[in-house]
């Protein structure tokens, strides 16, 4: 007697479970949890300045990480970057490692498990891109047509920036109060 097909099951990504529980081991011997992004994605809130290749990696410490909140679908906390507060949002599918910082003991995190998440965001940030298109008059030169705009610049005087624009309200007063 054979059983009918069991429907497809599809179970939830593992990754956040995973990093929940190497975050509690690391913690709880004693070492310094770190994290790697992949910050590619302009979705991913990281302060940008400290991206290398397109990765980061975020100390996620007690110390470091302040209401640090860990669910199913991201990783949020506030943390401080050369003395400025900076509120840090990660989707789950931007991490791609932890480890212990004194004995790099971690688990890096299979790509596929949100290839499909990957897939979509690189679509959705995709930008068109600019071609170029050949000059209207194929006699003038791209660098006679800029002298040409030199020129004209030069003789109408518009070596200047134009003044800034009035204000269109009335200016605010400060009154000191007694």
């Amino acid at each position: 007697m054979s059983q009918p097909n069991p429907p497809e099951f599809i179970a939830t990504p593992k990754r956040p479970y995973l990093l929940r529980a190497f975050y509690e081991w690391i913690v709880d011997n004693g070492m310094t949890p770190h994290i790697m992004v992949d910050a590619r994605s302009p979705k991913v809130k990281v302060p940008r300045q400290f991206v290398k290749d397109g990765s980061i990696v975020l100390n996620v410490s007690m110390t470091a990480a302040n209401n640090l909140l860990m669910d199913n679908d991201q990783v949020t906390f506030n943390a401080r970057f050369g003395g400025k507060a900076m509120s840090i949002w990660l989707p789950m599918w931007s991490i791609m490692a932890i480890y212990a910082r004194e004995t790099q003991d971690g688990l890096n995190f299979p790509l596929e498990e949100y290839a499909e998440s990957m897939a979509l965001t690189e679509a959705a940030t995709s930008r068109p891109t600019l071609a170029s298109v050949p000059a209207a008059d194929a006699t003038v030169s791209d660098t006679d047509a800029s002298d040409e705009a030199d020129a004209t610049d030069d003789a109408n005087g518009d070596d200047e920036p134009p003044p800034p624009p009035k204000p269109t309200s009335r200016p605010s007063f400060l009154r000191v109060v007694k």
